[in-house]
């Protein structure tokens, strides 16, 4: 009777710890399951249709046809020179404007150009796609 004993308390003992396995793999938890919270449709914005800007877009783009394609649409544009037809970054657009109205600028705007010019410089060199 006393080895039956003994095994009884063995198994026990087993599924006690086998038991404490299951109560530390069910205390993990996922978290609380949280309620996803409907609100209402929010209205729909109202935008402007006939803003300036959208009204004006693609104004020229027929001045070919209608203008017997004397004038570009490039020819158009109100700005400054060094800036009219330009594709570039700002770096070389400083530079463009350096050369063509440099001369003729006052001596603070000319001195804060080439500081940028220089700033721009050092920043392009250092990090830059051909890195």
């Amino acid at each position: 009777m006393s080895v039956l004993g003994g095994l009884l308390r063995a198994g026990a003992s087993l599924c006690q710890s086998a038991g404490s396995l299951l109560q530390t793999a069910r205390t993990i938890s996922t978290g609380a399951c949280c309620q996803i919270r409907m609100h209402a449709i929010p209205e729909l914005k109202k935008v402007d249709r006939w803003t300036e800007k959208r009204s004006m877009f693609g104004v020229y783009d027929n001045i070919g046809i209608l203008g017997d394609f004397k004038a570009h649409p490039k020819d158009l544009i109100v700005g400054p020179c060094w800036v009219k037809a330009f594709k570039g970054n700002e770096l070389q657009r400083l530079i463009r404007k350096k050369r063509m109205v440099g001369d003729r600028m006052m001596t603070q705007d000319r001195h804060n150009l080439e500081k940028r010019i220089r700033f721009l410089y050092r920043r392009f060199n250092r990090t830059g796609k051909h890195r």
